[in-house]
């Protein structure tokens, strides 16, 4: 056996989509979680329904790295039609386990083979029903690693009672299977791999989270009162989430509901629905995805001219047109930034880890409200939908921000100074009434036809020029108030990395393998647009800034190239699209076509000159 590697590798489940394997995946996930180990869980799942391959891969890494690991130290194969596949993706010292019900050849030397009789096994649990049987044979696995790499057992059984809620039945029948499965490894594989598991203390006072719940809490805990949705992967569960804390989270004392969840025709309507509620003075949100965000344009151009507040939470995937659903992406950057036709700046905010998606989920809310616009969130499939370790989330220690709303008694004292597009402070901001203000001068006529600074109709050629000239300065106001980036200096860095959303956990990682092949590099974490002078300062510190993202034609580097134009020359782009999670050897690899490493200068040698000596040397002397 090689040298022993202690919690730093990955495992990869391959089985069929809809056979219950995502239980005991959660489950091995978890107890290793609660062993202190930092750990991170991907899902890769096919678009249909059921019955194809799907795996899912769990990254254990002691350093705290929760990136895509492209390598494959430990390999479960489930599944007969993805075994060849599975088998060949084992990294040389690896581990196989596979059912021994498959009957396709192992013909590999260079790594660990352990045939696994999950099927007689499951049979031989008499509390099992026949007919989950099936499910609940995914827990032999989990027992046979449990065993083999050194799981806590009652780490598992936690993390099982946690997701059967406590009910004891359903938990114990997983676990005695759980157990049956180490029993059986333990008398009779013998181990000839080096993975092992130990306790750590690295996950104390941590959570695990999917992004998409944490954004429905953040936005629950943000005030949210309405929500217009239409099922899209991978947003849907977003919505869900909202449906299933809203209820115990925002319910007052007579029982009623403070808040409408309403399911639309469409996303067109959805939008709709969720504009007319933050005009009405409701705190209104939208989630979708890529094809969703498509068939909202018209709306949420609407919502940008009449300057109606909206939230629209974009979890991306991979389009084209449908694309690949279930694949993760940065794909809508560009589309998003100028959504809808003619001149249109939208309000973007970039969360980066699951922490954020919680503290966007009620930013978001304020910021819309605070600049009378809608704001776009992008998150995507791998950290919407995808299990991240978190610091625990922070109820928001701010009073809510309603903007600039209109009291009966603030009209009272404007005396009729006030019209509903009039910039009174010089920031593009105006200010509005909600209905119900009973002052004769509230009222005002909502257009997203050619409007003047009082809601009045017209298409007079400088009044248009002057709105939307105001809805600019606006844009640049917006600039105060989105999230600043986030810097991480390094002395003496010789290249700049920016880079945006769930990236960062790859980019970190790159970040030190890179400082290992001696090249020092700061990052920039971008977390909005628009872009602050703070993104700027930080091009125009370095020669070259690689710009990593995950697409196919670098669309940060281009909205950054056309912001700064000035600065184009220093931007380099690094950008991947194959529906993966980022990783750091990707970034590592596209780092180093633009910077290599300094080479260490080493002195010159002196050429050294020997005189021949008229003495002969003594016989026997060295030379």
């Amino acid at each position: 056996m090689n040298q022993k590697v202690v919690n730093d590798f990955s495992i990869t489940v391959g089985t069929v989509n809809g056979s219950g394997s995502s239980t005991a995946n959660n489950t091995i996930l978890r107890a290793i979680f609660k062993m202190g180990i930092p750990v991170s869980g991907k899902n890769l799942f096919p678009s249909n329904i059921q019955g194809q391959p799907t795996w899912y891969t769990i990254r254990v890494s002691k350093d705290g790295y929760l990136g895509r690991d492209e390598s494959q130290q430990i390999v479960v194969a489930i599944n007969p039609a993805s075994f060849a596949r599975d088998l060949a993706g084992v990294a040389p010292g690896g581990a196989f386990f596979y059912a021994d019900d498959i009957k396709q050849p192992v013909t590999r030397t260079d790594i660990a083979v352990y045939p696994m009789p999950v099927k007689q096994i499951i049979r031989e649990q008499t509390e099992v029903p026949s007919n989950l049987r099936d499910l609940v044979s995914n827990m032999v696995y989990v027992g046979v690693l449990a065993q083999m790499i050194g799981i806590d057992l009652e780490k598992i059984h936690a993390a099982l009672d946690f997701h059967f809620k406590h009910r004891e039945k359903p938990t114990m029948m997983n676990f005695n299977a759980v157990k049956a499965g180490a029993e059986w490894a333990k008398a009779n594989l013998t181990k000839t791999d080096p993975f092992a598991l130990e306790p750590m203390s690295k996950t104390d006072g941590m959570i695990m989270a999917d992004g998409n719940t944490a954004a429905a809490l953040g936005a629950i805990y943000g005030g949210v009162q309405f929500v217009g949705w239409y099922p899209i992967t991978p947003a849907t569960s977003l919505a869900e989430s909202l449906n299933d804390y809203l209820p115990k989270l925002r319910k007052r004392e007579d029982g009623k509901h403070t808040y409408a969840v309403v399911q639309a025709e469409d996303e067109l309507a959805a939008l709709g629905m969720s504009i007319g509620a933050g005009w009405g003075g409701l705190r209104a949100m939208t989630s979708t995805s890529g094809p969703g965000l498509s068939l909202m344009t018209e709306f949420a151009g609407l919502a940008y001219y009449a300057e109606i507040p909206v939230v629209i939470w974009d979890v991306q995937r991979i389009g084209p047109s449908t694309g690949l659903p279930t694949r993760t992406s940065q794909g809508d950057l560009t589309f998003t930034a100028h959504i809808g036709h003619g001149d249109s700046h939208s309000v973007i905010l970039l969360p980066g880890d699951v922490f954020e998606c919680f503290e966007f989920g009620w930013k978001a809310l304020d910021l819309a409200e605070r600049l009378q616009t809608p704001v776009f969130v992008l998150s995507d499939l791998d950290m919407g939908m995808n299990q991240w370790m978190s610091k625990p989330f922070e109820y928001p220690d701010t009073p809510m921000d309603r903007g600039k709303v209109l009291s009966e008694k603030d009209l009272e004292e404007l005396k009729g100074n006030w019209g509903r597009y009039l910039d009174k402070d010089g920031d593009g901001i105006t200010y509005r009434t909600l209905p119900g203000n009973q002052h004769p001068l509230s009222a005002y006529f909502t257009r997203g036809t050619g409007h003047d600074e009082y809601a009045k109709y017209t298409e007079e050629a400088n009044v248009f020029y002057r709105v939307m000239e105001r809805l600019k300065l606006k844009h640049e106001t917006a600039k105060d108030y989105v999230p600043a980036p986030i810097v991480h200096e390094t002395r003496g860095a010789e290249v700049g990395i920016l880079a945006y959303g769930s990236t960062e956990s790859a980019v970190e990682e790159a970040r030190d393998q890179l400082a290992a092949d001696g090249l020092k590099s700061s990052v920039m974490r971008v977390r909005a647009l628009p872009f602050s002078k703070t993104v700027e300062k930080f091009i125009q510190k370095y020669e070259q800034v690689i710009v990593v993202e995950m697409n196919r034609d670098g669309q940060m580097h281009q909205l950054l190239c056309m912001d700064f134009p000035t600065l184009a020359p220093k931007l380099k782009s690094v950008a991947f699209q194959d529906g993966m999670p980022a990783s750091a050897k990707w970034i590592r690899e596209g780092v180093l076509k633009f910077a290599k490493p300094a080479k260490k200068k080493v002195a010159p040698t002196k050429k050294i000159t020997v005189k021949k000596s008229k003495t002969p040397a003594k016989k026997g002397a060295k030379k």
